[in-house]
């Protein structure tokens, strides 16, 4: 008997013992007990704790020895099953017989373990938790994202995505319709805010009870890595994070954890590496440091930088029911077409300039109001004293300009001058061209007058 007929009559034991098919762990212990490892190497080779090991192999024995008659444990298992009799043969009805030592084993076709399910045979059940995801009450045109997204997911099985981009740009609001029109497509759809800062023990506690029993959940915390990446394999699952960036530490460069967070960059390390079904989304205004590294490797891991909403932001303005149509570009323009900051500056013009827009775009522009400052100082607040010598400085040039043509001009050394612009960038703050094989840098309108306001008005 090779090892393909050996999961091909697990998988009929363990569906006739528990209405489930094999998953990753129990074929990789199967494979392993063949091969004659033991369990710390097949825990190892899985990114699974040695004890959660032992306890699935010690289940998969007792359906063994349930279903077959024998007493059967991984030291005797590939004994008994060299030596047993074991072949399919066509039944009168058309349907195959699995038979082991002359012992029916199941009257169902007997079935690959990676052959798919018939439909007729079971009935997929959608679990959706969405825990304190906003309600989506409008929609602007994100078609084309929408659709790399979803072939990422569905077409290239993409493990892990990082959605990325400035406060108020749309993340929430994309991911969240995203998981409306993909959702059929999983048993499992979660979302999850991490804005309050869990520890990942937290976040692993919360996940588990989705799926099983709170008095299931270990205690501890390599257990539960390894209890989510089984039932990551197990089912198709499709999770979103929201608020990464409330991992990451202020006043230090961008991506940096807080103290007591590490954890979190291992756990997002294993979505990318291990093999499973699922995929992970993690909605963050600040890149996590390990996702430039694993997209640039054999991983699949995307990310998407989300931009602006472009022509489409015009039914932000429509909805406010603003005047002066002709107009609308130039302010879209301006407030770079992030949704959140349109929106705000068009409740401004609706109450203060009685929805005229090319009123208020005689104003000096942009005009920042009290909301869209409040929105731009949580980034700003979390800037080391080099970035923000960098903003002011960038502030004050009127054309874009390469890192060499400051080095000299803030007082920082070259090397926390290059990190503090890596990082800018990542906190997606900085505007970027590439002119001549150069990069050139340069704030947006909106950043400007920010800057102008807080730290060089006083």
């Amino acid at each position: 008997m090779d090892i393909t007929e050996v999961l091909t009559l697990a998988d009929e034991l363990i569906f006739a013992k528990t209405g489930e098919h094999i998953d990753y762990l129990q074929k990789a212990i199967l494979e392993g007990t063949f091969q004659g490892r033991t369990y710390p190497q097949i825990a190892e080779e899985t990114h699974s704790s040695e004890g959660h090991t032992r306890d699935i192999g010690s289940e998969l024995w007792q359906i063994f020895s349930e279903g077959l008659g024998e007493d059967i444990t991984k030291r005797n298992f590939r004994a008994i099953i060299e030596k047993a009799n074991f072949y399919n043969s066509p039944s009168a009805i058309g349907r195959d017989h699995v038979t082991f030592n002359n012992v029916n084993v199941c009257q169902e076709r007997a079935r690959s373990p990676t052959e798919p399910p018939n439909s007729q045979q079971t009935s997929k059940q959608l679990h959706i938790n969405l825990g304190d995801a906003p309600e989506i009450v409008t929609f602007f045109d994100r078609t084309s994202e929408l659709s790399t997204l979803e072939n990422w997911i569905t077409g290239d099985r993409t493990r892990l995505i990082a959605l990325l981009g400035i406060s108020g740009i749309g993340k929430t609001t994309l991911s969240l319709r995203l998981i409306d029109q993909i959702k059929t497509q999983f048993d499992y759809v979660i979302y999850r805010s991490l804005r309050f800062s869990p520890t990942l023990d937290a976040t692993l506690t919360n996940l588990l009870q989705i799926f099983s029993q709170p008095s299931e959940i270990p205690q501890n915390i390599d257990t539960k890595i390894s209890q989510i990446l089984d039932y990551l394999r197990k089912y198709r699952c499709l999770i979103v994070l929201d608020d990464v960036q409330m991992l990451f530490s202020s006043r230090q460069l961008a991506g940096q954890y807080k103290t007591g967070y590490e954890d979190y960059q291992l756990f997002f390390k294993l979505i990318a590496e291990v093999c499973h079904q699922s995929c992970l989304i993690l909605n963050s205004w600040e890149k996590p440091r390990e996702i430039a590294r694993l997209s640039k490797e054999d991983h699949p891991v995307r990310c998407f930088v989300l931009g602006s909403l472009g022509v489409a932001a015009k039914e932000i303005l429509n909805s406010q029911k603003l005047s002066d149509q002709e107009t609308w570009s130039t302010l879209i323009d301006i407030y770079q077409g992030n949704p959140l900051w349109l929106e705000l500056t068009a409740t401004l013009i609706r109450e203060l300039f009685g929805g005229r827009v090319s009123e208020f775009l005689q104003c000096e522009m942009p005009i920042l109001d009290e909301s869209l400052q409040f929105q731009l100082s949580q980034p700003f607040g979390r800037l080391t004293a080099a970035e923000l010598a960098v903003m002011i400085h960038l502030t004050n040039q009127p054309e874009p300009v390469a890192v060499s043509q400051f080095l000299n001009k803030i007082p920082f050394s070259p090397s926390e001058i290059v990190n503090a612009v890596r990082t800018l960038g990542n906190r997606f703050l900085l505007d970027t061209i590439e002119e001549e094989k150069i990069t050139l840098f340069s704030l947006n309108p909106v950043m400007k007058q920010y800057v102008k306001t807080q730290y060089l008005s006083q």
